[in-house]
């Protein structure tokens, strides 16, 4: 248990009062399905960027971890791979999102292909957007604050998670994400400070490091790697990025956006990076998913503590939020109102905010730990939409409806079937990674459905 002086619980205090005044300041009475779900597309550049960037890195406490374990490999899988594919996303992606006038990546899919596809996406998005790593973040800190268990520090997060985006919908997001980009990054900024500071400074840190913390593959095999890299494509088709593109004011502004987020993201990878590096010198043998917080205990005094962990605290808000409303969105609009029509869809939205609660808290009993929790969902959704969905928005690579749901289906079906040998026979069959699995019978079967469409039906 980490112990808070009063001065300490002073920011966090007006922290949380002004997120929910924020949040619910934002409700709009009467507001329509598009004021709701995507603040009538009306998001500047810096609304989207704060919004973007903020929404990123709800499992702060793992990055930590893994920092703390494996140095500057973190970057590498973590950073670095996602740099690649949003700038692939912001030049030839984002700009087409926005044209296409869609409110969520299964609308695409419904449209493309048809209820099957569009009815299955759903289904996995609804877990792939699940917010429970970062709920789970959440929990792991008022564990710590408060010494109460963990089920109660799990209740108390996600209720509060939900409660004010309940009412405003998206635009509560974005207001509450425009103040929490400045707290996380002002928060670790002012730990730089005090570490450079510290009895080690910035130019000698390396010299204090092992091997393993400066090898940027750390212990990982080249398949994990190569996973943890593949996971990164999660970008093409994460639903924040479609969100916040579709909610642009121009396709310029989704473009631009991401770009300038890039930055943003290389910035604050910088900032936890080298805490996590301090963290491993400063405070052997400590818990590594404590790392950040430990390491703001040592060094900060009151108040600026405080200001540290608000800014913690917010990182991991700002995510909770985005990602709770997402999987609330792919559950009520996506799943419910094609058989729903006469019910509105802000009030299926709103159902699907506390069943998006419910299979959070359900699957951070079943896997308690943020990196397995990534890994997994990443592993297991993944393959089967990012092919159909790319083919969306590139038409020379699309099929036909009903091969596209049989390829979505297969390749899940196969993932899940590596997975499960791996969780029940301790080693996944063929030696094979869960993911490639998925993506090698995707992949294939495109590439095969693509030659006979050329060569047999033209």
């Amino acid at each position: 248990m980490i112990k808070l002086d009063w001065p300490d619980i002073v920011p966090l205090g007006l922290y949380l009062l002004l997120l929910a005044w924020l949040g619910l300041r934002a409700y709009r009475r009467n507001a329509g399905q598009e004021e709701y779900l995507l603040s009538s597309r009306s998001l500047s550049i810096p609304a989207f960027v704060a919004t973007l960037v903020s929404t990123w890195y709800g499992g702060i406490l793992g990055v930590g971890e893994f920092t703390f374990r494996y140095g500057i490999s973190s970057w590498v899988i973590f950073g670095l791979p996602y740099y690649f594919f949003a700038l692939i996303f912001a030049l030839f992606i984002a700009p087409k999102v926005r044209r296409a006038h869609n409110y969520s990546i299964p609308d695409m899919l419904y449209r493309t292909y048809g209820k099957p596809s569009g009815f299955l996406g759903s289904i996995f998005l609804v877990f792939m957007t699940s917010p429970a790593p970062y709920i789970l973040m959440l929990t792991v800190l008022i564990r710590h604050w408060l010494g109460i268990g963990f089920i109660g520090s799990l209740l108390l997060g996600t209720l509060f998670s939900i409660f004010y985006v309940y009412r405003g919908g998206f635009r509560s997001v974005v207001q509450t994400d425009k103040l929490q980009f400045f707290l996380m990054f002002g928060g670790f900024i002012l730990l730089i400070f005090y570490l450079i500071n510290s009895s080690i400074p910035l130019g000698s840190l390396p010299a204090h490091l092992d091997a393993l913390h400066k090898n940027p593959a750390g212990t990982m095999h080249w398949q994990k790697i190569a996973v943890w890299f593949l996971i990164a494509s999660w970008t093409f088709i994460d639903p924040g990025f479609h969100q916040r593109s579709a909610a642009a004011r121009t396709p310029a502004v989704a473009r631009k956006g991401i770009l300038i987020s890039i930055g943003f993201w290389f910035l604050f990878d910088m900032l936890t990076l080298i805490s996590g590096l301090y963290a491993f010198v400063l405070l052997p043998g400590s818990d590594p998913l404590m790392a950040y917080p430990n390491l703001a205990r040592l060094l900060l005094p009151p108040f600026v503590k405080g200001l540290f962990f608000t800014g913690l605290l917010a990182t991991i808000m700002s995510t909770i939020d985005s990602y709770t409303f997402l999987s609330a969105l792919s559950f009520g609009r996506d799943l419910l109102w094609p058989f729903r029509k006469k019910t509105p869809v802000n009030q299926l939205v709103k159902w699907g905010l506390i069943i998006s609660a419910l299979v959070s808290v359900v699957l951070i009993v079943l896997v308690p730990s943020v990196i397995r929790l990534w890994y997994n969902l990443g592993s297991l959704f993944i393959p089967p939409l990012l092919l159909p969905l790319l083919a969306t928005y590139f038409p020379k690579i699309k099929l036909q409806a009903s091969i596209t749901f049989f390829i979505m289906l297969g390749s899940f079906l196969l993932t899940a079937v590596f997975f499960l040998g791996g969780l029940f026979l301790g080693k996944y069959p063929l030696g094979m990674e869960p993911f490639f699995a998925g993506f090698v019978l995707s992949f294939t079967a495109y590439a095969a459905a693509g030659i006979w469409n050329k060569f047999f039906l033209t």
